[in-house]
């Protein structure tokens, strides 16, 4: 069968059975402009605490819509701790990196200037719209984080000691990626962790000497050849959820 609800919506409302959930401008012109859906059509709900829910749309208007929550789907489960820590780049680029970050699980997207940073503003707005609607999109039970950005100085004296972080680097002395999270894999490693990557120019070599004194961090590669900085962090997510991560599960089952 079908599944009755293939519209997902992220909503700040708490959900629960017979609650009522209304829906800004924004959200009824999207189900009804884009979507062209009408009273009666099933939509799925999920705000990242409650699980999924089964919603159908009681009214619609012009600007305005209401939906009765009807019954779960899924609950809310844990998901990867992984944060994401990228220096800004082109906004094509960036929509790529954040859309796919949010694919590949990532909790927090942490935008950090560096010294090589060409990007001189982020709208972290955009950002988190973006990223929303790839959880729609994704079937995850969250939307990431979209932090304010930070410079590498303030990200790195408030980052948290005792979670890990990888630095993709370009050039230097690194371990191979999958070679680091075997290892962890192996030692059943349970500490949160972190990726970092730097701008489409690299770090400043003083950046990369800086970080590589630091306790919690972590120096790895990503192979022979120099990635763009949107591809460096798809590739350092996956292979991070592969081997430390969900990595391994399947999608839900939704039926035929």
């Amino acid at each position: 069968m079908s599944d009755p609800a293939a519209t997902r919506l992220y909503v700040d409302a708490p959900l629960a059975a017979d609650q009522v959930v209304g829906l800004d401008h924004q959200g009824a012109h999207y189900l009804r402009a884009v979507l062209r859906l009408d009273r009666g059509a099933h939509v799925a709900l999920f705000n990242g605490r409650d699980g999924e829910w089964l919603a159908r749309i009681d009214g619609l208007g012009k600007g305005w819509a209401s939906l009765a929550v009807l019954d779960q789907r899924r609950p809310q489960a844990a998901e990867p701790d992984i944060w994401l820590a990228f220096a800004p780049i082109k906004r094509a680029r960036l929509d790529f990196l954040v859309e796919k970050a949010t694919e590949l699980g990532a909790s927090v997207l942490q935008p950090v200037w560096t010294r090589h940073t060409d990007v001189s503003r982020v709208n972290t707005d955009r950002l988190r719209a973006n990223a929303r609607e790839a959880a729609e999109q994704c079937e995850r039970l969250t939307v990431p984080a979209v932090r304010e950005p930070v410079r590498l100085a303030g990200l790195l004296d408030g980052w948290p000691h005792h979670r890990r972080l990888l630095l993709c680097a370009e050039t230097g002395a690194a371990r191979p990626l999958a070679d680091t999270l075997a290892d962890a894999a192996a030692a059943g490693d349970t500490a949160p962790w972190g990726v970092l990557t730097g701008p489409e120019g690299g770090f400043r070599a003083d950046e990369l000497d800086g970080l590589r004194r630091l306790p919690f961090v972590t120096p790895v590669g990503l192979g022979p050849r120099v990635l763009r900085a949107d591809t460096a962090a798809v590739a350092a997510l996956a292979c991070w959820q592969a081997h430390l991560g969900d990595g391994g599960t399947r999608p839900p089952d939704r039926g035929d």
